[in-house]
């Protein structure tokens, strides 16, 4: 959490141990943590269940004395009555008598328990029936039983239940999809990650309780029933039931449990290896699974030959889900998508979205390994599959589709969450996380982005040969278990020649004493690394300052919106000493630099807070993190900026275009922070218009579109009309370049949605006219005639700003089929300046029918960007928060980006008082999540960057023009 000295500690066991390896800093690790519940204030007190019993277990974690083996469950969705019943036996192991079980159960009503020992089971006694206690609060039940349960022995638990299908996103829930004919078909499916499995049955719902999971499903005839793993059978009943019955799964995870009830159409192929794979989607949709299917194909064989491990099950099938929350979810065999991320429409998806599409799939498949394969031991370090899914995207993609250049657009995935990284509300990757709520918010981009670029960091430091070794190890030392962050270096610093997959060191026989040395030696300096990464929050400074020829390093702890000048900032660079014994913030930055004098890429590990290194050569000018590969912030003190700058503006080809990426977004960074002046910053952008790399060129252009942004909505009309002019004078050459067609790279396509998008929201009268002029077309042929993709979006957005145009565009969003389109459909609706029109567009939203609910935090994001939207955004969000709670988990990904939307670009203290009082109000009501806190110092962010570089924007543009 973003706070770890609140007062949950006084119930938290901590032990600690300095390792004598480590001389600069003594790092304190974390070694047992007891499960009590935080927010129990009497530990010992036993909580009273809902018919007034005491319930015999007071902590949010489960007990470790019964343990599962296995769950034969059966399942009946009736998708008439919108519920279902269900019966599971579950074979579990005493390993201490104890005379309760105690499991997850969310909103389920338990009919009838029987408890079976091995001996009833042998000969066919009826067993027992139990008494069962239920505590809400915990989401748990007790099962009573009237004897001890004997130590060492297996018993089975039968249990009948029943519930409603849910209405949100999480258990098992409805969804539904319009057929052409204008039906509504419904169907069944589930999504458990991280807690919400005990919603579709009652289980033993925490990662490290794996089992094997018997799946039977019953349905009607005119549906088909999917599971994790190949059915096997079908058996007729009464009534034209048909009951599926599917293979027993491998040892996993409850949040990995996965069915399906729809009648889904598909199309299949076979790996290399033999695993078929299927794509699904709804019958009007399926012509737009193919991509999905070539992709999930290449990327299934490349993942096995990566890992030297094959993939465990016999087929993987990726369904398109109409309603879903989250991008995607790895359920073991059965990987549900939101439609958006697996379907792909030759007529209306862009580059931007078979990139998304690619490595989304991407993602979810390298999840079969890390996640499935290899499970977190607890929720806080939930980033070992998240961040590793995260960083596979890149490395598979690359291999699989080198054409999409997915290598150039990485750099994106370590400034997006810098941006929330270097605010002090942040918090570590690995973090305490024990309620629903806590466990929900640690899926966020600490735990994907920055867990990735941390790993790209180490693989650069590394290499990739030994990096790869160390994670294919990893995979095989805890196939089917559950790991650590230990684990994890543990693996990567084992230099074992050959296959090691056992025992705790590497050695041979003739090498034992020295082998194991230096194993144990490479993993502490190598724990003590990461664990200045993973277990302090932020990111790293380093200042650079030259001194003929020497280079004088400092590192320190970025903060945005807090200078050096600010009497805040000192405190905010002590940390609290739970992990480390050193009180300020340190990290192990594996430094990487060229000079002007070669191409040679220097390294150095800087471990303290000052060094200094010796240059061997003169140079005019020294550049650190070569290709953005570290995770830092770096700032070159004297006349350092003004020669990079100088040499951008004489030969940027000199510099490489990664790294003329990673100046543009470090000098902008620095600004925020104070220690670069905004003019400095949009000087080194001038060259830009003699650059051919258009990630570089996106980026320059990324921050001035952040500013008019600003602008506009602060109505601060002479700064927004210069920069307006500016941007469409300096640009002009791009802008006049681009055409109107889907044709070119990756990155030329990408270009052109963003430039030709924002000429035209900039009232760029060639940019309107053609755009006006395809509109005009598609309207007349009925929306039959095909715009070209990438630039589709800008097309709909011109057209949106005319009554009839914008009535057509909503009706269309109602009739397409295609998820890519209604995506740039309701981009350009909510561009409208009608404030009526946009008020529609949010009613539409909560009633789930037209525009479905999934849909709402996007929407609320982008109308909330709209100048006529802001306030609009603002006002719903307060008004409507009862309903909103309804609709969404109050940690759940959507309701946190609801809350972000409406408040993080707000930029005046009256707007920073309202969002104050309005999350005190919810604090009040026991409300309370981490973002509060991250959207607050981004708003007090907004207001210090305004006062402290509006004057410089604004006389910088008077001298440009």
């Amino acid at each position: 959490m973003a706070n770890l000295c609140r007062k949950l500690i006084f119930n938290i066991y901590m032990g600690f141990y300095c390792s004598a390896i480590m001389a600069k800093i003594c790092i304190c690790s974390q070694f047992s943590t007891s499960s009590i519940d935080p927010f129990n204030k009497d530990p010992g007190a036993f909580p009273v269940a809902t018919n007034g019993e005491p319930f015999p277990w007071n902590e949010l974690r489960l007990p470790r004395v019964v343990i599962p083996l296995h769950y034969d469950l059966l399942v009946h969705p009736n998708l008439t009555s919108l519920d279902f019943v269900g019966s599971e036996k579950i074979e579990v192991s005493v390993r201490d008598a104890t005379q309760f079980i105690i499991l997850h159960s969310k909103d389920l009503e338990i009919m009838n328990v029987i408890l079976q020992s091995e001996e009833d089971l042998r000969y066919r006694k009826p067993g027992k029936r139990l008494n069962v206690l239920s505590y809400p609060a915990h989401q748990q039940i007790a099962l009573l039983v009237p004897e001890a349960l004997m130590a060492d022995l297996r018993y089975s638990v039968a249990i009948d239940f029943q519930a409603n299908l849910a209405n949100g996103f999480q258990g098992f829930y409805k969804s539904t999809y319009r057929t052409h004919g204008g039906k509504t078909r419904i169907i069944a499916v589930t999504d458990f990650e991280p807690t919400e499995a005990r919603m579709a049955f009652p289980c033993f719902d925490e990662p490290s309780f794996k089992a094997n999971f018997s799946i039977k499903i019953r349905r009607e005839s005119g549906h088909v029933a999917l599971s994790n793993m190949p059915k096997v059978k079908t058996i007729e009943l009464e009534e034209g039931l048909l009951e599926d019955h599917f293979e027993t799964t491998v040892k996993m995870s409850t949040y990995l449990v996965a069915y399906i009830v729809c009648d889904f159409n598909s199309v299949s192929g076979t790996t290399s290896s033999g695993v078929k794979v299927s794509v699904y989607a709804s019958p009007e949709k399926w012509s737009q699974t193919h991509y999905a299917l070539e992709a999930s194909l290449k990327l299934l064989d490349f993942y096995e030959n990566y890992f030297d491990i094959n993939y465990p099950l016999p087929k993987l099938d990726l369904i398109a889900i109409p309603d879903f929350e989250s991008g995607a979810m790895e359920n073991w065999g059965l990987i549900t998508y939101k439609e958006t991320s697996l379907l792909f429409d030759t007529n209306t998806s862009s580059a931007s979205d078979q990139l998304w599409v690619t490595k989304v799939i991407a993602h979810e498949l390298a999840h079969q390994w890390f996640g499935n394969l290899v499970t977190m031991e607890w929720w806080n370090d939930i980033w070992l599959n998240e961040g590793f899914a995260t960083y596979m995207e890149l490395v598979s993609v690359n291999a699989t589709y080198p054409e999409l250049q997915s290598d150039d657009a990485f750099s994106d995935v370590c400034f997006t969450v810098i941006k929330k990284d270097s605010l002090n509300s942040s918090r570590p990757i690995s973090n305490q996380a024990e309620t629903p709520t806590q466990i929900a918010e640690m899926f966020d981009s600490v735990s994907y982005n920055k867990g990735a670029c941390i790993l790209n960091m180490l693989k650069d430091f590394l290499n990739e040969e030994k990096f790869r070794k160390g994670i294919i190890h990893y995979l095989k030392t805890f196939s089917y278990g559950n790991a650590k962050n230990d684990d994890l270096w543990n693996s990567l610093s084992n230099n074992c020649l050959g296959d090691f997959t056992s025992g705790e060191f590497c050695y041979s026989d003739s090498k034992m004493t020295s082998n194991t040395l230096a194993f144990r030696e490479e993993s502490a300096e190598l724990k003590e690394m990461m664990a200045t990464w993973t277990l302090q929050k932020g990111i790293p400074l380093v200042v650079i300052t030259r001194e003929g020829h020497s280079l004088r390093l400092q590192q320190e702890r970025f903060l945005s919106g807090v200078s050096k000048e600010d009497p805040e900032w000192r405190a905010l660079q002590e940390r609290w000493l739970l992990f480390f014994c050193s009180p300020r913030y340190l990290w192990h930055i594996p430094l990487t630099y060229t000079t002007s004098s070669s191409n040679v890429i220097h390294r150095h590990v800087l471990k303290s807070r000052t060094d200094t290194l010796e240059l061997s050569e003169k140079t005019s000018w020294v550049k650190f993190n070569v290709d953005s590969n570290g995770y830092y912030i770096a700032h070159y003190e004297g006349h350092g900026w003004d020669q990079l700058i100088t040499q951008l503006n004489q030969n940027h080809t000199l510099l490489r275009p990664k790294d003329r990426v990673g100046l543009i977004h470090d000098a902008f960074q620095l600004v925020s922070a104070g220690r670069l002046t905004l003019d400095k910053a949009l000087d080194l952008t001038r060259y830009l218009q003699h650059e051919a790399s258009i990630p570089a060129l996106l980026k320059g252009l990324e921050y001035l579109e952040l500013f008019y942004h600003m602008m506009e909505r602060r109505n601060v009309s002479d700064v927004t009309e210069n920069l307006k002019h500016y941007i469409l004078r300096y640009f002009k050459p791009v802008i006049d370049r681009q055409s109107w067609s889907d044709k070119g790279s990756v990155w030329d396509r990408m270009l052109r949605s963003t430039i030709l998008k924002l000429a035209c929201y900039l009232n760029h009268a060639p940019c309107i006219q053609k755009a006006t002029e395809l509109f005009s077309q598609w309207m007349e042929s009925s929306g039959k005639l095909n715009i070209p993709s990438d630039v589709l979006e800008v097309v709909y957005s011109v057209g949106a700003h005319t009554t009839i145009g914008w009535n057509y565009l909503l009706e269309q969003y109602g009739l397409s089929m295609s998820g890519a389109e209604k995506k740039k459909i309701l981009y350009a609706l909510s561009t409208s300046q009608h404030q009526e029109k946009l008020k529609k567009l949010i009613e539409l939203g909560m009633e789930g029918e037209v525009i479905k609910t999934q849909e709402l935090s996007t929407l609320l994001y982008v109308i909330a960007r709209n100048p006529k939207g802001q306030q609009l955004a603002w006002n719903f969000l307060r008004e409507n928060w009862t309903h909103l709670l309804k609709k969404f988990d109050l940690g759940s990904f959507a309701m946190r980006m609801i809350i972000f939307g409406p408040t993080s670009h707000f930029s005046s203290k009256d707007e920073l008082q309202e969002v104050k009082l309005f999350f005190e109000s919810l604090k009040a009501q026991g409300l309370h999540l981490d973002i509060f806190q991250m959207i607050l110092e981004a708003i007090a962010k907004n207001i210090k960057w305004l006062e402290r570089n509006l004057p410089t924007l604004r006389t910088w543009l008077l001298v440009s023009s």
